[in-house]
């Protein structure tokens, strides 16, 4: 989540942090990061200098039935010159067990990564 949601204004730190998080998820996260591209989202990040900070509050995992569900509940803060939003970012997805590598070093591959929320808190003036 940290990888895929922690964006700064630069292309080159965007596609290395993308690149990590797709490395630990099946095809669910790469279409949203697919359709997040075509709408412009990544360019508007560079384009407006923004950055955005994500600060994951809790993860809700049941380990009784494999694979394993999730529901993450996190915060984003969208930095812009003018202004920061906090936004609600609430996630489910399911925990397949995979080999731990330094590319996945928690043994896990997110599987059917799916956003239930994000939606605006508030927007504080700077």
């Amino acid at each position: 989540h940290e990888l895929f949601f922690t964006l700064s204004p630069e292309k080159s730190a965007i596609e290395h942090n993308i690149k990590r998080a797709l490395l630990l998820s099946d095809k669910s996260a790469y279409n949203y990061y697919t359709d997040f591209a075509e709408k412009g989202y990544y360019n508007r990040i560079i384009a407006g200098n923004i950055n955005q900070v994500l600060q994951v509050d809790s993860v809700v995992c049941n380990f009784d039935r494999y694979p394993y569900e999730v529901k993450t509940y996190a915060r984003q803060m969208i930095i812009r010159e003018s202004n920061v939003t906090e936004r609600s970012l609430v996630t489910r997805c399911r925990l397949l067990n995979a080999s731990r590598s330094d590319d996945n070093p928690g043994g896990f591959t997110i599987e059917g990564f799916t956003i239930l929320e994000n939606r605006d808190l508030q927007t504080l003036e700077r």
